[in-house]
């Protein structure tokens, strides 16, 4: 059985990059600003994760 893209649940959208802030309030850009920053210390650590697997493969094969 598999799952098909139209029986997955919709995730909603936090913040779409290039968006119109003008219309949110205060509260709402420090949420926004908080999700963000979560989100690139996240890739920060996925990019460190594979760097470190990149480089013990690079040094096997000196």
């Amino acid at each position: 059985m598999s799952i098909s893209d139209d029986d997955r649940p919709i995730r909603k959208v936090a913040h779409e990059i290039g968006c119109d802030l003008s219309l949110l309030s205060v509260d709402e850009l420090a949420s926004r600003i908080t999700l963000l920053k979560e989100e690139i210390a996240r890739l920060e650590e996925e990019k460190t994760r594979k760097g470190a697997s990149r480089s013990a493969a690079e040094s096997l094969f000196r």
